[in-house]
């Protein structure tokens, strides 16, 4: 990340504080956030190792869900790590390049997930109002290359944030009062003016996940619509249970998300403590759940796993 040396402010720190005014019950509050990360890393894990075993699973929606998988992993990992370090050992300090680069990578693949659900939506989309056409639309090149332009859009749109803040001039107090080094929480310790990063801080998540969830709405609504359209209510239901376990994750990531964006900017009056917790839990809960709820509605991936995980656990690994 050479890219971020180009302040003489590069050699100074910050100190993060982990979660204000709970430092007694660090290591009591370590328990819950290690525990879910690990389920979340060993569910999300399983997916990528079952969906690259079975030949079967090679289509475009268990490429997705290979796709979610990663970015869970990789910007939970981002934020886990060093939270945990602080939680154990007291290592509360990180330089201003790791910070930017921290920073980078967990806002870029908070894009980069927006952007996957919007593709799932879009296969559902397909998959329920032109079922005919699916194998044609969507083949796993066209998803790779969607994936692909995610990561870029994710990058683009993100690599201002650190570069803004790195020609940043820091006041004496680098006291950072968050678990990570969240934009608005890094932006605030700076002595000149921010106003442009504020600005751009919101343009993430207004523009680029506002027109993320626009896009979703209008494929749902299309869904809907084709549902309605047809007169077996069995049908109906078939429908719309291929479109639930997308739903809850959504709702288990985006209200999260906007919750603890705006909570930097106007909510002066939300405990620190509340809002550090539950802008982790927007790491965590959604890593750790995201492949149960896939296994559960899923049950070709489930009927896969369970295959696996029974071979493991029999004594000669058959």
């Amino acid at each position: 990340m050479a890219v971020f040396n180009l302040t003489p402010s590069d050699p100074s720190t910050f100190i993060l504080m982990g979660i204000p005014g709970l430092d007694a019950a660090h290591v009591w509050i370590s328990i819950p956030f290690s525990t879910f990360y690990i389920i979340g890393l060993l569910g999300n894990f399983m997916v990528l190792f079952v969906v690259g075993k079975e030949q079967t699973l090679h289509k475009p929606m268990y490429l997705l869900l290979c796709m979610l998988a990663l970015t869970e992993i990789s910007t939970s990992t981002s934020v886990v790590l060093k939270a945990l370090c602080i939680f154990w050992l007291n290592l509360k300090v990180i330089t201003l390049s790791g910070c930017l680069t921290q920073m980078f990578f967990f806002h870029a693949g908070t894009v980069m997930h927006s952007a996957i659900l919007v593709t799932m939506a879009f296969d559902r989309y397909v998959a329920i109002c032109n079922p005919l056409r699916y194998a044609t639309m969507l083949t796993n090149t066209r998803i790779a290359k969607l994936g692909l332009v995610g990561l870029i859009r994710g990058v683009l749109f993100v690599l201002p944030l650190p570069l803004l803040l790195s020609r940043q001039p820091f006041c004496a107090n680098r006291i950072i009062r968050h678990t990570y080094c969240d934009h608005m929480a890094v932006a605030k310790m700076s002595c000149g003016d921010i106003t442009v990063n504020r600005m751009y801080g919101l343009v993430i998540p207004f523009v680029v996940n506002g027109l993320d969830l626009t896009l979703i709405a209008l494929s749902y609504g299309l869904i809907i619509r084709a549902v309605l359209r047809i007169p077996s209510k069995k049908a109906h239901q078939k429908a719309l249970n291929t479109c639930t376990a997308h739903i809850c994750v959504m709702l288990m990531s985006y209200p999260s998300f906007f919750f603890s964006t705006l909570t930097h900017r106007f909510g002066q009056g939300i405990a620190p403590h509340v809002h550090i917790i539950l802008a982790n839990l927007y790491f965590l809960l959604p890593t750790m759940l995201n492949p149960i709820v896939y296994g559960v509605k899923n049950k070709e991936l489930l009927e896969k796993v369970g295959k696996y995980t029974c071979r493991m656990c029999s004594p000669g690994g058959h």
